[in-house]
């Protein structure tokens, strides 16, 4: 066990790593609690019903899955400071007046605010892939896998709470604008300093220039990853409207956060144990996994919640280790100039995954019963998984290659 924290400890060592961390937990609090503080206004405020609060966050979310590359690309060309003030306070901007607007305004305003969205992940998974060292990457993708759970499970429940005990919205969504704008504040720190240099990010693709351009998003190693990472969205989101259909089928609804819970807590084990074990597992092997368990826990469901959170618990654990290892890989696909594009992309795939997972385990379940939910989205997630095995296997270098060959691009999926 001392051994497994030692790892962590080399790494939050490293000068102004901590910084990294402490400014992704905390830049990602309103953003975590956005969507849900978007919907509740819509069906509180506006009187409006789930469908139109659902429109409303679908259109923020579709902003920002055509948003992500081109302000990560921005990142790269502009840097850090410029771009997340002013997205900061397009964000402040759009949160604080949102509540004055009509239905119609807002649906026109939120997809203007998901594309010049505060590049929260983006940035903060460019910083780790410039400043951290490649030897302790691994480490620093399973942290912040880590804080990603620990964020997700706070903001949400924040933001209910908040917009429930007064019965009102607008108080919440000034407050969310006002944190958004410390947030890109606080993304300046991770702006480099004068004249200093980015840390390697790891093993690259020999195939791949420093200066990019079309054929490196092209490449199918690369795209492989972000099938990947849009699978793995997609499991989730499935999962989460599948967990609360088949608990309200033994009417057990109430415990619906508690299963969740279990479900974060043992990814957050998972994401410790891969950035501390010496011998982490392949992204497409966690991803199949991630996928063939999932898939037929809704039949535990039907015992009850207990028996429902046990049965996630080695899906759960999956849940980091695969999000973190995607954000490593797509790091090491591309040089270091386009980092921040290459991240935006992977942010748009698992925005896209999470914005089909939902409605694909919801009609599922209309058509059939609860537990196809998860065993739908779970073998939609490992046959991606299962089709980055096979390229993996088909594209691996002949014996005949060179060694500098054989550490290339199977690698990175």
């Amino acid at each position: 066990m001392l051994k497994a924290f030692s790892s962590y400890r080399g790494l939050l060592a490293l000068p102004g790593a901590r910084t990294v961390f402490v400014v992704g937990l905390l830049a990602r609090l309103p953003f975590t609690a956005a969507s849900m503080a978007l919907a509740l206004h819509v069906v509180i405020d506006l009187d409006r019903g789930y469908g139109a609060a659902g429109l409303a966050d679908l259109m923020l979310t579709v902003g920002g899955a055509v948003g992500a590359p081109l302000l990560g690309r921005s990142l790269d060309r502009f840097g850090v400071r410029p771009v997340v003030l002013v997205t900061g306070a397009v964000d402040a901007v759009f949160w604080i007046g949102a509540p004055y607007l009509d239905y119609p305004w807002l649906l026109a305003a939120s997809v203007v605010a998901g594309f010049m969205g505060l590049p929260v992940f983006t940035a903060i998974r460019r910083a780790i892939a410039t400043n951290i060292p490649a030897e302790h990457q691994r480490q620093a993708f399973a942290l912040d896998a880590i804080l990603v759970e620990v964020v997700f499970m706070v903001g949400p429940a924040v933001a209910v709470g908040a917009i429930t005990a007064v019965n009102d919205a607008t108080a919440t969504m000034t407050g969310i604008g006002v944190l958004y704008l410390g947030a890109g504040l606080l993304l300046t720190r991770l702006a480099p300093a004068p004249g200093a240099g980015g840390a390697a990010a790891g093993p690259k693709d020999p195939e791949v220039t420093e200066t990019g351009g079309r054929s490196l998003w092209l490449r199918p190693g690369f795209l492989l990853v972000l099938g990947v990472s849009l699978a793995a969205n997609l499991v989730l989101a499935g999962s989460e409207i599948s967990i609360t259909a088949v608990l309200r089928g033994v009417g057990d609804t109430e415990w619906a956060g508690v299963c969740v819970a279990i479900w974060c807590a043992a990814s957050m084990f998972g994401g410790f144990w891969h950035g501390a074990t010496s011998r982490p597992w392949r992204l497409p092997r966690l991803m199949l996994l991630m996928g063939l368990t999932i898939a037929p826990v809704g039949i535990a469901g039907h015992a009850g919640w207990i028996w429902l959170a046990v049965a996630m618990l080695p899906s759960g654990f999956m849940c980091a280790p695969t999000l973190a290892s995607a954000s490593e890989e797509i790091t090491r696909a591309v040089p270091p100039s386009v980092v921040g594009q290459a991240a935006g992309l992977q942010g748009s795939a698992m925005t896209i995954g999470g914005a089909i997972g939902a409605p694909l385990a919801g009609a599922v379940i209309d058509h059939s019963a609860p537990a196809w939910g998860f065993a739908v989205t779970g073998l939609v997630g490992a046959s991606l998984a299962a089709a980055t095995i096979g390229y993996q296997y088909f594209a691996r270098p002949k014996p005949a290659e060179t060694s500098t060959d054989e550490a290339d691009a199977p690698a990175t999926v």
